[in-house]
């Protein structure tokens, strides 16, 4: 079973004082310890000294860029979940960014309640408990990857192969939306649209499972945009 953790720890690369006092007070009240520094070198410094669940990162920094810093991070060992901010904001800067490993990416300027959003979203995911690279833990909801099970507190919940692979792709990228799409190419390995409905019939049928065994909803659908894992939600 999970333990109580000490708050998450978010680390801010950013040199706009404004908007580095916009992250710090959205992580504050995420209910997480932010950590500011304002260059490319003390950003990377500080991250691979630091045990830090999701580090927001600017990309026109003194010293470098911040899409630039997120290879070295990996390089380091670092797990944290990079959020990039900056105010290249066109489609192309945006996947880019996605393209060369960051987590999520916000233009600015950017509103704080936004910020905070996608803050939120980042630490649901980085609040994954990993043991072993076997158990997966969202409060009560427990996924155990060697033994390809699911339980919710104390009770069973019996999946089949291929729910199995969907809850475990939903897990990795908790709090995130995940289109159709998506799962068509990652669970079932097909990279265009087959015009069916197999997605909505396996959702449907886990989303039952799980809704039955925690009280609650777990995967929650976002519309016209696909799906979100996140079991700390409240609402269908």
């Amino acid at each position: 079973m999970t333990q109580d953790r000490p708050a998450p720890r978010i680390l801010i690369v950013e040199d706009d004082d404004a908007a580095a006092r916009a992250a710090e007070t959205a992580a504050r009240d995420l209910g997480a310890q932010p950590t500011r520094v304002a260059s490319y070198a003390e950003g990377l410094a500080e991250a691979s000294a630091g045990d830090y669940a999701v580090i927001v990162f600017d990309r026109m920094l003194p010293g470098g860029d911040g899409i630039e810093a997120i290879a070295q991070l990996r390089a380091t060992g670092s797990t944290a979940l990079v959020l990039i901010v900056s105010a290249l904001g066109r489609a192309t800067n945006k996947i880019e960014g996605l393209e060369k490993g960051a987590d999520d990416y916000l233009a600015k300027p950017f509103d704080p309640d936004e910020l905070r959003a996608r803050l939120r979203a980042l630490l649901r995911r980085a609040a994954m408990v990993l043991s072993d690279s076997d158990l997966v833990a969202f409060g009560d909801l427990e996924i155990r990857v060697k033994a390809r099970t699911v339980h919710v507190g104390p009770r069973h919940v019996p999946v089949s192969p291929k729910e199995f692979e969907l809850i475990s792709y939903f897990a990795r990228n908790a709090g995130a939306v995940v289109t159709r799409m998506q799962l068509l190419e990652n669970v079932w390995n097909l990279h265009f649209d087959p015009q069916t409905n197999v997605v909505d019939v396996h959702v449907g049928r886990l989303r039952r499972k799980l809704e039955q065994a925690a009280g609650r909803a777990v995967i929650h659908t976002e519309r016209g945009e696909g799906y979100v894992f996140d079991p700390a939600r409240s609402g269908a």
